[in-house]
């Protein structure tokens, strides 16, 4: 990974970003946003830096736009789920809860995830 990200408490302007609905969001390359009840919480912040990890290796506006046309795509396919069935998403919830996954994950390891298993 380029650049270890830091972790801040979510702002207003971030929550206002997110609609108020996220509890945390990775933001390249300003650092990732959590939550203040929830920053303690290993597994949100793993969630995200995994998100950071993409970013990192696609370039941020290649994610977003990859982000956007995945979720537009598996919005016909899997309507009001789509954003849980996006590959970055599903990457990131599958592997929250492991330590060392970050250690050991290959470069556009969410590729494999962007069809549903």
């Amino acid at each position: 990974m380029c650049l270890k990200p830091k972790v801040k408490v979510m702002n207003g302007f971030v929550r206002l970003l997110t609609l108020g609905n996220a509890t945390g969001i990775s933001l390249a390359p300003f650092g990732i946003y959590i939550r203040k009840d929830r920053i303690s919480n290993t597994s949100i912040v793993r969630h995200e830096t995994i998100h950071w990890a993409q970013q990192m290796e696609m370039g941020i506006i290649l994610f977003y736009l990859w982000y956007f046309v995945e979720w537009f795509i598996k919005l016909f396919i899997h309507g009001t789920e789509s954003y849980h069935n996006i590959s970055f998403e599903r990457e990131a919830k599958l592997n929250q809860l492991k330590p060392t996954y970050l250690d050991k994950r290959k470069h556009f390891a969410w590729f494999k995830y962007i069809w549903k298993l």
